[in-house]
This record gives structure tokens, C-alpha cells and sequence, in this order.
């Protein structure tokens, strides 16, 4: 899970990065010439040209995420995938590894709540040679059984060593606790458990049932254009089932209330981790509330670690999915102290409103970081892949600029109230050192 900064512009960061693409002309008419879509047998494509250099991104999204899910499947289409890269039809193991190496390319696989990113990023001369040992991956791994149980071996050794590092534990237990009988509690890379006990046929029977061109987006961010793209995707992708396919938002999670899980382990600093629910990546909340976030983990950011220097790391995180969750994050010697700041920094975002012009410099601030720097293409297609699925047009991401611009501190104090509560909080540490009055607050 991506830890958001601890500063506001940093927070914001995060979310907003990729737009570097949109010169501010641009952003302001919400228009981008650049960019088209056309559809290949059920796969929607999305392609951004950009001839300022070389390079090429391209990646595939494979929608649903958590949500083809079961927990006895988590991790199924991360094996999957680590899986094809032992050989694929046209591709064995050693012929793969040589064309790979040659290439200078790797693909990568992203797996996350809402989808997998199956991608990579290449240059124009090589991009073509490139796309096809993606395409094959995806239409036909091998999936030659010792090869499988090798690459089980080391998921379920890397799931192990997450289990046992406090960080990666306290978020996957706190994604489990917030969403109790949701997709969102499946963990989309798996847990030891469900790694050991997929089998063989299982995977093939989801590559034969998944795999489909109407399951997937991609979208390709670079120097090549439609004539050139478009009959690659028709003699590679293309070629794929089309299959019924069709997105849509994971079902609201239940309103729990507040809940605690604590772990005691003897660690040389105590983990905290909690999330409320928010808002659905439809609702006008959903960009208030990440402002919000960043305020408040900019204050607690001053207020526990610059001048109490009660942390190294302390963050009020927004998890960008389609249904958004905030919460607060902390590690430190001294839980209750820091919980104590934690509660009186949320209950002055819900009564105060912030300051109308430290509002504007901090929009504007990271508007400006934003614009100067060079983002990647990768960063890019992500964006334009999030607004085509969230919103249903990729056209929509040119609308963040204005979004974030139109928040008013009434907005913040408003969503602060509405949504920061009922926390459901993991803590992993020295049990007798938290308060679980202090924790009833939230």
C-alpha cells in the first residue's frame, strides 16, 4: 500500500502527479488533443501521444481487482501473472529470458483493489518486439507445473516476510478490519494460506475465464501513434476471447462503527493504523476529502513530529480507490501522547475552517511543483486509466485542476465532520502502552 507524505503538498502529490502531461492552457479548456480512444474487440485503448522523446508506457488494466476475489483465491491473478513469466506459447522459458535480456525491457505487475497493472515502459525501436511478449503472457502462459510451484515458493515466502514486517502487517490488517465482508478485505497479491492452496488448474481455468479483451484497458502514453498502434493491438490483444466483461463499483462497505485489534509484539517503536469510511470516486466529496486528508496530515505532521518529535513518521493517508478511505497513521514510543494531538488536531478541522489563502497556497503550491516537473509516462496512463474507470472518461482527468481549485474551507470543515470518525484502528506494539479510552474517542 503507497504511504501517502507528511506534508500537505507532498500528500497531495501522490494523487496528482501524473497530470504533468497537461500544459495549464490546457487544463483550464479540459481538453486534450493528444489523446484518443478507439476499441479493439471489446478492449478499450487509450492512447496519448507524445513525440517529445522516445519513450513508450504502455499498460494493461485488469479491471475488477479484489472484487474477483474469494479468500481462498487472494493472490490468484498475481500468481497468474509472476506465473507467465516462466513461458508462453510463443515464448518458451529460455527463449522469453534471451528476448527479455535482448530487450532491456521488464514488465511489471501492479496488483491493487480496483485492478492489476500489467505494463511496461520501452522505447519506440524496441516497443513493437516488446508489446508482443506482453501480449503472449497474457493470451497464453505456459504454465508448465514446475515452473508454477517455483514461482509459489517464492509468493509465499515474500507474503511470509510481509506477514512478519510490521509495516506491510499493520496495512493488511487494517484493510481486513475496515472491510469485514467487503472485497477490499482480500489482499490482491495473497496471503500464505490461499498462495498454498491454488492449484494448478485453478490458474488455468482463470486464464481461460479472465482473460478477456472486455476485462481489460490499455492504455499506452509515448512517441507512436493510432496507424501505427491500432493493428499491433489487432494482431496481438485483439486476438483474445471478448467475453462479457463489464466494470462496476464495488458495493458500499458496511458501517461498522469504531473497532481496535492490537498485536502485542515486542517492537522497538508501537505501529497505529485506522481508517473511516468516505466517498465514492462519483461523489464531489471525493476530491474534498483528499484536501482535507492533506491538511490535517500536514498539522500532524507539525504537531507530532517537528515539534514534539514524538515520530518518524506520522500521516492522516487517503487511499485513492473507487470508494475512498482516510485514516490516521503513526509510529512512536508514545501512542497515547500522540493520539492526544491526533484528537485535537481532527476536532479543530471539523470546527474551524482553514484559512482561506493557506487553503489557495496549498492548491496552488502543488499545482505550480506539479506543472515544472517531469512525470512519467507510466504516471501518466494511470491517470487517464483512472478517470476511464472511476468516472467513465478518460477526458475527465482534465477536470482535477478545477476540482481541487473549487474546495472552500467550508468544504474541509464540512467533510471533516461528515467523515472522520469511527475509526476502526490495528495496533501493533507494546499492548500496556495504548489507552483504549483515548482510542474510544475516535
Amino acid at each position: 500500500m503507497r504511504r501517502a507524505a507528511s506534508t500537505c503538498l507532498r500528500a497531495l502529490r501522490s494523487a496528482v502527479a501524473a497530470l504533468i502531461f497537461l500544459t495549464p492552457a490546457v487544463a483550464r479548456a479540459q481538453t486534450d488533443t493528444a489523446t484518443s480512444s478507439f476499441d479493439v474487440n471489446g478492449l478499450k485503448v487509450i492512447l496519448r501521444r507524445n513525440t517529445a522523446n522516445d519513450v513508450i508506457a504502455a499498460n494493461v488494466y485488469l479491471l475488477g481487482g479484489t472484487q474477483q476475489l474469494s479468500p481462498a483465491t487472494q493472490g490468484i491473478e498475481t500468481f497468474l501473472l509472476e506465473a507467465s513469466e516462466r513461458g508462453s506459447k510463443l515464448y518458451p522459458r529460455e527463449k522469453l529470458r534471451q528476448v527479455t535480456a535482448r530487450l532491456g525491457s521488464d514488465i511489471t505487475i501492479t496488483p491493487s483493489e480496483d485492478w492489476t497493472v500489467f505494463g511496461v515502459t520501452t522505447i519506440r525501436s524496441t516497443f513493437d518486439s516488446v508489446f508482443a511478449v506482453l501480449a503472449d503472457r497474457l493470451a497464453e502462459p505456459t504454465l508448465d507445473s514446475a515452473q508454477v510451484e517455483l514461482v509459489r515458493a517464492r509468493l509465499v515466502a515474500e507474503a511470509r516476510e510481509a506477514e512478519n514486517n510490521p509495516d506491510p502487517l499493520v496495512n493488511r490488517l487494517a484493510d481486513s478490519l475496515s472491510y469485514v465482508g467487503h472485497p477490499y478485505g482480500f489482499s490482491p497479491s495473497g496471503t500464505v494460506s490461499s498462495l498454498r492452496s491454488i492449484s494448478l488448474g485453478e490458474l488455468r481455468h482463470y486464464q481461460e475465464s479472465q482473460m478477456v479483451a472486455s476485462r481489460m484497458l490499455l492504455v499506452v502514453v509515448g512517441n507512436i501513434d493510432r496507424a501505427h498502434l491500432e493493428p499491433l493491438v489487432q494482431r496481438t490483444l485483439g486476438r483474445l476471447p471478448r467475453g462479457n466483461y463489464s466494470w462496476s463499483l464495488p458495493h458500499l462497505p458496511a458501517k461498522l462503527g469504531r473497532a481496535l485489534v492490537v498485536r502485542d509484539e515486542p517492537l522497538p517503536t508501537n505501529y497505529l493504523l485506522g481508517y473511516y469510511a468516505g466517498p465514492t470516486a462519483h461523489d464531489p466529496d471525493y476530491q474534498v476529502l483528499r484536501v482535507a486528508t492533506a491538511v490535517l496530515a500536514g498539522r500532524l505532521f507539525t504537531e507530532v513530529r517537528s515539534k514534539r518529535n514524538l515520530s518518524y513518521e506520522v500521516d492522516a493517508p487517503f487511499l485513492d480507490r473507487a470508494i475512498a478511505s482516510g485514516g490516521l497513521y503513526v509510529t512512536t514510543t508514545d501512542p497515547n501522547k500522540t493520539l492526544e494531538i491526533m484528537r485535537v488536531e481532527i476536532d479543530r478541522l471539523q470546527r474551524e475552517p482553514i484559512d482561506v489563502q493557506g487553503l489557495q497556497r496549498l492548491v496552488g503550491q502543488f499545482l505550480t511543483d506539479y506543472f515544472l516537473k517531469n512525470e512519467t509516462n507510466g504516471d501518466q496512463a494511470t491517470f487517464l486509466a483512472r478517470a476511464q474507470i472511476y468516472q467513465g472518461d478518460y477526458r475527465l482527468a482534465s477536470h482535477f485542476v478545477d476540482d481541487l481549485r473549487k474546495v472552500t474551507p467550508e468544504d474541509v470543515r464540512r467533510v471533516a465532520r461528515q467523515y472522520m470518525h469511527d475509526f476502526r484502528f490495528v495496533y501493533l506494539g507494546k499492548s500496556d502502552a495504548l489507552s483504549r479510552a483515548l482510542i474510544a474517542e475516535f
